[in-house]
């Protein structure tokens, strides 16, 4: 059981993330909102982020917000079925309302599966 995130783990490719937005299929809460491709032909989760400049306009708190999402990716991937997701930030969040976008995180996930 690897605890990493490795590069297969990630949506890279512009093609990756217009699939899964073309796919259409989502699921949403007040501060996340998640895209997801059933069946990506491989036997784990991918993980795509986004968080725009309008949401955040500091780097700084874009990039906190990605990093949390991240590890929540990273010690929940093997329960995961093998989708390929795309995680939109629709608010922002810091330090103190973190634990709160993880609960809707893990929420949304457990609809999708």
């Amino acid at each position: 059981m690897s605890r990493g995130f490795a590069k297969r783990y990630r949506l890279l490719k512009t093609d990756d993330f217009s699939s899964v937005f073309a796919f259409k299929k989502q699921q949403g809460s007040a501060l996340i909102q998640i895209f997801y491709l059933t069946g990506n032909g491989l036997n784990h989760a991918r993980l795509g982020l986004v968080v725009s400049k309008k949401t955040a306009k500091r780097a700084h708190a874009r990039n906190y917000m990605k990093r949390v999402v991240r590890e929540w990716f990273r010690c929940h991937k093997e329960t995961l079925p093998p989708n390929d997701f795309v995680v939109r930030i629709r608010r922002p969040f810091n330090r103190e309302t973190a634990a709160e976008a993880r609960l809707q995180l893990a929420q949304l996930m457990r609809r999708i599966s």
